[in-house]
């Protein structure tokens, strides 16, 4: 789960800044707004802003490094792997404890049966577990500079699938970014890894890259099916519907990968794999439960992004945690930079950078479409 975010999908915007910085309110929320968010003084709302961004970048950088250094160290278990990914999402209800006014009052319309809503989480769950295998696999097989920047992809495979599930437009902007970020996965698939974990074999680069690839079109599958689960299922998207989503369907994977866990019989190696851990086992205990909690740190960031501001930039800054794992990479474990693999960062970040101007475009004609409707409400909204 690189981006370990489910704000990367296009939700709905919970809130907007107006072009004070101050935050604004949306047409349709003039009645629910959080009044905690508004009454934030000007600060007030950076500091949170700043805090949620940290806790994004650090969560996902901390957390692939700390995969990575497993593998290195003599863990061998992709099933242990995948459920540190979202075993800590009790995590996530950290979030209430300082949003406490975020918990909605009950909705007038007509909600879907429980049977419907745990049949969705239950699906988007399973969907998940499978793809932090990959993920696992992928990890195991690559360095973590390259698995990062294979990662970028699913920008593009976000995009593709957004266009056949959620009709999302094809713009220039989107287009450039599709063939960018392929390219930039085609010159990685061609690369000499020969800085790659214990030297692995071409056939064993070839399926942790053919992994890491397809978990990322699965992911960006998995985005574009929740935000179609928002529009036909759950009919809202609002900040607790979100992390609900969150919670539940990494309950749903975390029980999967438990089950997969004792099903392959790789929970019998665990205690021969702690005792063999190159660092000792405290060293091993602390890198799985650390490993855990920067994912989920990183997940209570996303939200926050999403309730403080909005999903695009909690999406935007997503994305630039995906610039700046390669780079530590580089300084943690002296990754091998060669050519090839600068060229392909230089690709991915400008892939990003037309991504994101599509999105700051798309947000800015949504937000002045609403700037003309709440004017009808209360003229000082939008100035």
């Amino acid at each position: 789960m690189p981006l370990a975010s489910f704000g990367s999908c296009g939700y709905t915007r919970l809130n907007n800044m107006a072009d004070n910085g101050e935050p604004m309110i949306k047409d349709e929320e003039l009645t629910t707004q959080s009044p905690l968010i508004l009454k934030l003084k000007r600060w007030q709302w950076w500091v949170l802003v700043v805090v949620n961004i940290f806790f994004l970048l650090a969560g996902q950088s901390i957390a692939v490094l700390l995969g990575r250094f497993y593998y290195d160290q003599g863990g061998n278990s992709k099933w242990l792997a995948t459920l540190v990914q979202t075993a800590g999402f009790p995590i996530l209800y950290i979030p209430l404890l300082f949003f406490p006014s975020a918990r909605e009052p009950p909705s007038t319309s007509r909600n879907p049966s429980f049977v419907i809503i745990a049949s969705v989480y239950f699906f988007l769950g399973a969907i998940l577990a499978g793809d932090n295998m990959l993920y696992s696999v992928g990890l195991l097989y690559l360095s973590a500079s390259t698995y990062s920047l294979i990662c970028a992809s699913q920008l593009a495979f976000n995009a593709v699938f957004s266009y056949f599930i959620n009709s999302q437009k094809f713009t220039p902007f989107i287009l450039n970014s599709v063939v960018v970020l392929s390219l930039s996965a085609a010159l990685i698939a061609v690369n000499d890894d020969s800085d790659g974990p214990s030297k692995v074999s071409r056939w064993k680069y070839m399926i942790g890259f053919v992994c890491t690839l397809g978990a990322s079109a699965i992911y960006s599958l998995l985005l574009s099916l929740m935000q179609l689960a928002f529009q036909k299922v759950l009919k809202r998207e609002s900040f607790v519907v979100v992390l609900d989503l969150q919670i539940y369907t990494s309950l749903v994977a975390t029980c999967i990968a438990i089950i997969g866990l004792f099903a392959s019989g790789e929970w019998k190696t665990l205690r021969g794999e702690m005792h063999s851990f190159h660092q000792g086992k405290v060293s091993y205990v602390m890198v799985i439960v650390w490993t855990a909690v920067s994912w989920q740190v990183c997940s209570v960031g996303v939200v926050g992004l999403i309730y403080v501001v909005s999903s695009l930039f909690s999406n935007v800054i997503s994305t630039v945690s995906l610039a700046i794992t390669p780079i530590a990479s580089v300084i943690v474990f002296h990754d091998k930079m060669n050519g090839v693999k600068v060229i392909a960062m230089l690709l991915a970040i400008w892939g990003f950078a037309s991504y994101i101007y599509q999105n700051y475009v798309d947000d800015s004609k949504a937000r002045k479409s609403r700037c003309d409707v709440t004017e009808t409400h209360n003229d000082s909204l939008c100035t």
